[in-house]
C-alpha cells in the first residue's frame, strides 16, 4: 500500500497547494481519501479521475471536501468510465444533508458509515474512530488485507487519549498537525508535540504530518513531533505529490 499526498493545508490553501486530500493505492485499487480544495487540478497531475475506484469522506468540512463537487461533475461530464458506471463515495450518515449529496446523477452514489461499521473496500479494511471536532469527524485504520499493511489517519481532532490504541502499531500515521507547541486556548486540531505523543504511545514506525499551517517553520513542526514521538519513530511532514511506502 501507498499514500500521495495531494494536498496538505488546512482551513485553505496556500503556496501553490491545496488542503486536505491523499491518494491511497494498494494492488490495482486506487481510493482517494478527502477532496479538499484544489484537489482535482492536483490529482490531474497523476491520472485521470475516471481512474478513481472510490472516495472516502473523513467529515464535511469544507477543506476535506472543497472540491468533491466539481469530481462529481468531472464524472458526470466525460462518459468514458474506464472501471465502473459511477463513483462510490464514502461518508459519514451522521450528518445527513451533506452524506445525501455525495450522491449525483450519473456521476456518484453516497455509501455511509458511522464509528461502529468496519468497511472492506476492494483490497482495504477500514475501521473508524470519532474524533474531537465541532463536527461528526472520523479517524480511519485502514489496512491492506493482503499484507496486513496499517496506514491510521487521524482526520481532523483534538487530542484525545484514545487516538493511539486506535492507531496501534501503525505501519504510517498520519495526523492533523495544524500547530505548534506554543498553541494555547481552544484547540480543535492537534499541536506537533501531540502528534508526536500519538506516534509514541501508539508505537507507529512512521509519522507524516498534515493538514499543516500555513505560516512558520515547517522544519520545526517536525522537531517538536520529533521530541515527542522519540528516536523511534521516522518523522516528516507532509509535501505535495510526495508517495510514501506505508511499510
Amino acid at each position: 500500500m501507498k499514500l500521495t499526498v495531494i494536498g496538505y493545508y488546512g482551513g485553505y490553501p496556500a503556496n501553490g497547494v491545496g488542503t486536505s486530500s491523499y491518494l491511497i493505492e494498494a494492488e490495482k485499487y486506487k481510493l482517494l481519501l478527502d477532496c479538499g480544495s484544489g484537489a482535482l487540478l492536483s490529482l490531474q497531475e497523476l491520472l485521470d479521475p475516471l481512474t478513481l475506484d472510490g472516495v472516502i469522506i473523513s467529515h464535511y468540512h469544507h477543506d476535506h471536501l472543497a472540491d468533491l463537487g466539481v469530481l462529481q461533475y468531472y464524472w458526470q461530464l466525460h462518459e468514458e468510465r474506464p472501471n465502473q458506471d459511477v463513483l462510490p463515495i464514502y461518508g459519514p450518515t451522521a450528518d445527513p444533508l451533506n452524506f445525501g449529496s455525495l450522491t449525483w446523477p450519473h456521476a456518484s452514489v453516497g455509501r455511509g458509515y458511522t464509528a461502529d461499521d468496519t468497511l472492506t473496500i476492494g483490497p482495504l479494511t477500514i475501521s473508524f474512530l470519532e474524533t474531537h471536532h465541532p463536527v461528526p469527524a472520523y479517524a480511519m485504520r485502514i489496512t491492506e488485507t493482503a499484507t496486513g499493511e496499517v496506514l491510521v489517519f487521524t482526520a481532523d481532532t483534538a487530542y484525545f487519549p484514545e487516538l493511539a490504541p486506535f492507531a496501534h502499531d501503525a505501519d504510517l500515521l498520519l495526523t492533523d498537525t495544524n500547530f505548534y507547541d506554543d498553541k494555547t486556548g481552544k484547540k480543535w486540531h492537534l499541536t506537533a508535540g501531540e502528534s508526536g505523543q500519538v506516534a509514541h504511545d501508539a508505537n507507529a514506525k512512521k509519522l507524516v504530518l498534515t493538514h499543516l499551517p500555513q505560516w512558520g517553520d515547517l522544519d520545526q513542526l517536525v522537531a517538536q513531533a520529533q521530541a515527542a514521538a522519540g528516536s523511534g519513530v521516522q518523522v516528516s511532514h507532509a509535501q505535495l505529490r510526495q508517495t510514501y511506502s506505508v511499510k
